[in-house]
């Protein structure tokens, strides 16, 4: 099993982590719109590692 394949399962099998990683990577894209072009992508991408690592350590 590849890391994709366990973040994939961790979010599955995790209630609400979807949700709270679609959250922090709209408000990190939100956060980097004066940056132009890359920025919105970076701070989604940067968000929702965010709500997984915050969600992951509390597992």
């Amino acid at each position: 099993m590849s890391q994709l394949d366990d973040v994939s399962n961790t979010i599955k099998n995790t209630p609400g982590l979807g949700k709270s990683m679609a959250k922090w990577g709209a408000l990190g894209a939100l956060v980097a719109i004066p940056v132009p072009f890359v920025g919105p992508i970076i701070g989604a991408v940067a968000g929702a590692g965010y709500a997984y690592m915050k969600r992951n350590k509390r597992v």
